[in-house]
């Protein structure tokens, strides 16, 4: 919450950079540290340097404040949540498209606070297509030129994040199975986009070597925003199938939250690669949901992932968590009381899922 207030501060005027980016590095390092106490044997800063996990290329914060030339803050909504919220993007107004800040600016600040390897998301191209409008052309500057030169700024966030210090890289992809929802509050939904992100992204990934790529990783969910989702109804044989035809090595999948988890399985059994372009794709299934503030034991975790197993081959089975558990600096948490308060939430299931991993490994002679 104190991060939270000091983001809102520079927003207004009342608080410099200077101590807005003090406070970012002293949460980053929190959360390394109590990242490690978990046992986890790959850390992240928490991303408390990007106020928002979408648009940290483009934007000091998510009320667009420090906003990149060439931008507008007046673009489509992104996703409209289920209770009724939504997040928008900035719009693109002129050529060319130039990342701002790049993952790597962060992770390089936070590798010293490291004694485990880290591990750096970065958003999809895909989502930031959708910076340009939907309909014609911006003047000069073709659509076709725009993705070129966004494939080429996504991949240097990519290989970056990698120079920097980072062991894997994950590719953020929550518009995924928003793109089969056909909201008719968001135009884009109606435009059947996901091949598209496929592609794009693919535009992206096949730039790198097989080896790089069994260290590159796609993430979805159907949102997570003020404990509130904005796709968890689109079911995922909408989505399985084709998102598996990423060539990335490892895919990150929301699950715990289903009410039908053995459907969701047995779609990642049935569709994920053992050789997609020379390497296997490993599948890490949600197995604590970031959006509900009861604690999973890690025996709920152990059985998870042992009844995945039924359906996947156990070698490229994984444990994650279904989302992020703020994606945005101005998350209230509100299932959970406070900012702070789910914070501490947040640690407990991670080191739950932990515990749970070593049982369930064992139980899977893995």
């Amino acid at each position: 919450a104190a991060l939270q207030n000091l983001i809102a501060g520079y927003d207004a005027g009342t608080v410099d950079h200077a101590e807005l980016l003090g406070a970012q590095d002293a949460a980053s390092k929190d959360s390394i540290e109590r990242m490690e106490a978990t046992g986890s044997p790959i850390v992240t800063d928490g991303e408390q340097r990007a106020s928002s996990f979408a648009t940290y290329p483009l934007t000091d914060t998510l009320a667009g404040t420090g906003l990149s030339d060439n931008l507008a803050g007046d673009g489509q909504y992104f996703a409209i949540f289920d209770d009724g919220h939504h997040r928008q993007l900035p719009r693109l107004v002129s050529g060319p498209f130039r990342y701002k800040t790049y993952a790597s600016d962060y992770l390089s600040k936070s590798l010293p606070y490291a004694t485990k390897p880290m591990k750096q998301a970065v958003i999809a191209p895909s989502m930031l297509s959708l910076l340009y409008p939907l309909d014609g052309e911006i003047d000069g500057y073709p659509r076709e030129q725009f993705h070129d030169d966004l494939c080429n700024e996504a991949e240097r966030d990519i290989r970056q994040a990698f120079a920097a210090g980072a062991t894997h890289v994950s590719i953020d992809f929550t518009e995924g199975r928003l793109a089969n929802k056909d909201d008719p509050r968001n135009p884009w939904t109606g435009w059947h986009l996901l091949d598209f992100f496929v592609e794009l992204n693919n535009r992206v990934i096949d730039r790198f070597s097989a080896e790089e790529r069994q260290v590159i990783g796609v993430h979805t969910c159907p949102g997570g925003d003020t404990d509130s989702v904005h796709s968890a109804e689109v079911d995922y044989a909408e989505l399985l199938p084709t998102l598996f035809q990423m060539n990335a090595g490892y895919f990150l999948i929301q699950v715990a939250s289903e009410a039908d988890k053995d459907h969701v399985y047995r779609l990642i059994g049935e569709h994920s690669r053992e050789n997609a372009n020379g390497i296997p794709q490993i599948a890490y299934i949600g197995v604590v949901d970031p959006l509900n503030p009861s604690v999973e034991t890690p025996e709920a975790v152990r059985d998870a992932l042992v009844r995945a197993a039924n359906f996947m081959p156990k070698e490229r089975l994984g444990a994650t968590d279904d989302c992020g558990f703020s994606q945005f600096s101005i998350d209230t948490k509100p299932k959970h009381g406070s900012p702070d308060h789910a914070r501490e939430i947040a640690f407990a299931k991670i080191t739950n899922r932990i515990r749970g991993v070593s049982m369930a490994s064992e139980v899977l002679r893995l």
